[in-house]
């Protein structure tokens, strides 16, 4: 069936992936040329007819007196996506960022090379997958037709061992997607596929949020491709590498977040596994065109500004205490890393209440993840793809030819002669030694690119973190969710529950306008129309099947 068409008239804030014609140029009753029209309402829901719309509680279209002031503490995707929310609907926002820029995991900043290239430094390359309806809808305010987004050719994947896979030629309808990557993939072997258990297989058919949390979240993901007898090579090239998007270790991953991804890209949405990136880096392509355009809807945006605490005031609202002194806002939307969530509610007394404190407290992150990213002399073959999922090559997870779709890369190398080349090593151990691990890095890419074994590096930058959360197995009872016993005190991140099927980004963009949807549901304003793939499977014959292996 369908998705419902949302029976309300479509305005720019109201539409569903929230472009329309005030947010088509990013200012107050701008409107794109009738042609960029056109190809944004195409694009508006994706390819899938079966996408799921959430409509918003009814209410008025913009507040009405005095407007209330709200806190949006973080910058990052579900920081920006609850302020653009609440913003456009005439809520006073000042967001908080401690950081000197916004984009949170996905921020990027200034640096001088040694050639004095001044070029921006990230924390990584991000894949914009096109199921990603609200984090897609968000980028729109400013880029109707995504036009600051590349679209890559395919997501290959190499093993050592010479097998290799991508998606490029997998039908994109489900089941035919899984089907057809089975049929098309070296690492399906006919002799392992006989020795799969379809039993245990049966509910990746039909995987619905939140029950998939109550059947499989006390198994591992690496136990549960043990129970169906997945094939190893297809394991390696496969799952392990979604898993991996979660910068977690197989073996410490809730099953029930590897078989949501699984239903996201494969058995629930027809949207297939290629992606878009940003044609150029993060502040340039999404964030300062966003800041603008925040700013024009009368929000204040504070970096450098981390917040200390958040305390209920004695009548009312919440004191937000920042370096330079307190300050009130009538609600507060939480939207922090799990390092940054759980410090803040430390040290703000009497806020929430008991078991919400102590369920913060345990929400974990996960182990560490290194970003290099090389200035080499030369360039990599012409045939290197821009991105690379490889497994089998010690702790390299992936390797990024920048140049090959980011402007600001294109323009060094066709300068220099040379390449930008980025390296992702997820889930490294804890003790582990940089030094070691970044030259460890650069080995294997000389095995995956060998003609990088004679390129001299010109500069390098290393980026280690480990902020990301982790969902271990037995962890969805403690993930908060985005309502809180107080309705002006709201949540939003990748690490909050939305009982949707969403993971990643597109989590984070969700969480962000639901916050904002709560808030605004209390002040009596309609809010924000969200999509997302289907929540459940798409065939009647598979459902029932999986339900089956639920008795059983």
């Amino acid at each position: 069936m369908s998705a419902p068409h949302d029976p309300a008239p479509t305005t720019a804030i109201d539409a569903p992936g929230g472009c329309g014609p005030r947010a088509a140029e990013g200012v107050p009753g701008g409107r794109a040329p009738a042609s960029r029209r056109r190809r944004t309402v195409r694009a508006r829901r994706g390819r899938d007819r079966r996408a799921r719309v959430l409509l918003p509680a009814p209410g008025a279209p913009r507040i009405t007196g005095p407007a209330p002031a709200t806190a949006v503490v973080g910058g990052g995707v579900a920081g920006l996506a609850a302020a653009t929310a609440l913003a456009e609907r005439g809520v006073r926002v000042t967001l908080y960022e401690r950081e000197p820029v916004l984009g949170g995991r996905l921020a990027g900043w200034p640096t001088t090379l040694r050639d004095g290239t001044t070029v921006t430094m990230g924390r990584g390359f991000h894949a914009f997958f096109r199921q990603y309806y609200n984090l897609r809808g968000l980028l729109r305010r400013t880029d109707p037709g995504l036009e600051r987004l590349n679209g890559l050719p395919d997501y290959p994947l190499w093993h050592r061992s010479g097998m290799r896979d991508g998606f490029r030629h997998v039908p994109r309808t489900p089941p035919w997607s899984a089907l057809g990557f089975a049929a098309l993939s070296p690492s399906f072997p006919p002799r392992d596929l006989i020795r799969m258990r379809p039993l245990a297989a049966l509910p990746l058919l039909d995987v619905r949020v939140p029950d998939v949390y109550d059947h499989l979240d006390h198994v591992s993901a690496h136990d549960l491709l043990e129970s169906i007898r997945f094939p190893e090579a297809a394991r390696h090239l496969a799952f392990e590498v979604f898993s991996r998007s979660f910068f977690a270790d197989p073996r410490k991953l809730s099953a029930a977040e590897m078989v949501l991804m699984f239903h996201i890209y494969f058995l629930g949405s027809a949207e297939g596994l290629l992606f878009d990136v940003p044609a150029e880096p993060f502040p340039a392509a999404l964030w300062d065109p966003l800041a603008r355009y925040l700013r024009l809807h009368g929000a204040e945006l504070r970096t450098s500004a981390p917040v200390h605490s958040v305390v209920p005031a004695p009548h009312g609202g919440y004191t937000v205490t920042l370096p330079d002194g307190p300050h009130h806002h009538d609600a507060v939307v939480l939207a922090l890393d799990v390092a940054g969530l759980r410090r803040l509610v430390a040290d703000s007394a009497r806020l929430g209440d008991p078991a919400w404190r102590a369920g913060i407290g345990r929400l974990s992150t996960a182990p560490p993840f290194l970003v290099s990213r090389l200035w080499l002399d030369r360039p990599v073959a012409r045939d290197r793809p821009g991105f690379l999922g490889t497994s089998g090559y010690g702790t390299l997870d992936n390797v990024s030819v920048l140049e090959r779709w980011e402007g600001e890369a294109a323009r060094w190398a066709a300068r220099t002669g040379g390449s930008v080349v980025e390296l992702h090593a997820y889930a490294l151990p804890e003790d582990a030694d940089p030094d070691i691990q970044q030259d460890s890095l650069v080995r294997q890419l000389h095995r995956v690119y060998p003609e990088t074994r004679a390129a001299r590096v010109v500069d390098e930058r290393h980026e280690w973190r480990a902020d990301c959360p982790l969902f271990p197995v037995g962890g969805y009872r403690d993930r908060p969710t985005v309502r809180t016993a107080d309705p002006y005190l709201v949540l939003a991140g990748d690490t909050v529950r939305t009982d949707l099927p969403v993971a990643l980004m597109e989590r984070a963009a969700t969480s962000g306008f639901l916050a904002a949807n709560a808030l605004l549901e209390r002040w009596g304003v309609r809010g924000q129309t969200l999509w997302t793939v289907p929540d459940q499977g798409r065939s009647r014959v598979l459902r029932g099947l999986a339900r089956l292996a639920h008795r059983v």
